[in-house]
């Protein structure tokens, strides 16, 4: 008796999660069963939340539909050229916030504090168990940002993405890009340590909880009505501020 096949092809960078011999061309899949194309696509690698469009034989599908003997399934990511030209209902990603929110995990505390800093609403606790990150995610409508493939693939995330860069400013770049966040970032709106918005404050304000060099230097503070740390433009804004300006000149990918 012959196997049941299907034919694959991942596009762009749902290559990512596939050994080698497998990117960028089509491959014959083995069926096992009758699994719906969401729990298909996720067992060959790529995490749901990064598919934004599904087609069987050429035809957009949900995640629900059925991997049948064979058909041609093509899965394509978020800002592919081919998924942007078909119409949001016929998606499985969902459309965006205009103003994206955030979780992370664990692992990606400093990428929290650039996303804080350029003004984005960002959770982030070295403490969030794996269910926690999930259930936020799903009833905050919020994006979890996350290098944990298996929290991402839970059934309650539905927006989602696993920076491949290691390193925390390489990270933020992909997440700007990914979710367009050039034009929406508010930057030194936000406190980077615990995520409230700031407010301005004078220097008769902040007297005693500034250094007096400080206080002699500076005219414009900003404090935090959560944790009661004060904000001045120093060395650090500086750098960040050069930070904002490299994002501020990228571009979407074609």
């Amino acid at each position: 008796m012959s196997s049941r096949q299907l034919t694959v092809r991942l596009h762009g960078v749902l290559n990512d999660f596939v050994a080698p011999e497998r990117r960028g061309q089509a491959f014959t899949h083995v069926l096992q069963g009758s699994p719906s194309v969401k729990d298909l696509i996720e067992s060959l690698g790529p995490p749901h939340p990064e598919v934004d469009v599904v087609c069987v034989d050429g035809e957009p599908v949900g995640f629900g539909h059925r991997a049948e003997e064979g058909t041609r399934l093509d899965v394509y990511p978020a800002l592919a050229p081919a998924a942007a030209r078909v119409a949001q209902e016929a998606r499985v990603g969902p459309p965006l916030p205009d103003m994206p929110r955030f979780i992370l995990d664990v692992g990606l505390g400093r990428l929290s504090g650039f996303l804080r800093m350029l003004g984005f609403d960002t959770l982030w606790r070295n403490d969030y168990a794996d269910d926690q990150l999930a259930r936020l995610s799903r009833d905050e409508a919020r994006v979890l940002l996350t290098r944990d493939l298996g929290v991402l693939k839970r059934s309650e995330v539905v927006q989602g993405y696993y920076p491949r860069a290691t390193d925390p400013a390489h990270q933020l770049v992909e997440v700007v890009r990914r979710y367009g966040l050039t034009s929406r970032m508010r930057p030194f709106s936000r406190c980077i340590a615990c995520n409230a918005p700031l407010s301005t404050a004078t220097p008769e304000e902040v007297q005693g909880r500034v250094p007096e060099g400080v206080a002699q230097r500076h005219r414009h503070f900003q404090q935090c009505p959560g944790c009661q740390r004060v904000f001045w433009p120093g060395t650090h804004h500086e750098r960040m501020q050069s930070l904002v300006e490299t994002l501020r000149k990228l571009e979407q990918p074609d």
